[in-house]
């Protein structure tokens, strides 16, 4: 499975962005995929997470509220629309995908496929 993640850029504060996750090769119909995200000096952090099947969806409390994970399973790919952005979600923000489940996966150790990560600056 290969994921590309695309849609970053720099934004000012209170603006939106969307990334894109599309994913290739041996795709699936069930599974989970994730976003994280690593800010400089940073461990990488969950950020949402939705599982394949059904759409549930899980965010961070950093996050709720404004961003919104979610799918096209027909295009095999997950959005992350994030909106009311500020300073501090600055960061390398990574797509993740893991085939064998049908839960939420917060913890960035369980997924098995991680896509390039794609910038996004928030200026203030």
């Amino acid at each position: 499975v290969l994921l590309q993640a695309f849609g970053g850029g720099l934004v000012q504060a209170g603006g939106s962005l969307r990334l894109s996750c599309a994913a290739s090769g041996r795709t699936f119909s069930s599974g989970v995929m994730g976003w994280f995200r690593r800010a400089p000096g940073e461990e990488r952090e969950f950020v949402a997470a939705i599982v394949w099947s059904g759409g549930r969806t899980a965010h961070a409390e950093s996050v709720k509220g404004r961003f919104t994970i979610s799918r096209d399973n027909a295009k095999s790919t997950v959005y992350l629309q994030m909106n009311s952005l500020k300073p501090e979600d600055t960061a390398v923000y990574y797509c993740a995908a893991r085939k064998d489940t049908g839960v939420i996966i917060t913890t960035k150790s369980w997924y098995d496929y991680w896509g390039q990560g794609t910038q996004v600056t928030v200026s203030s």
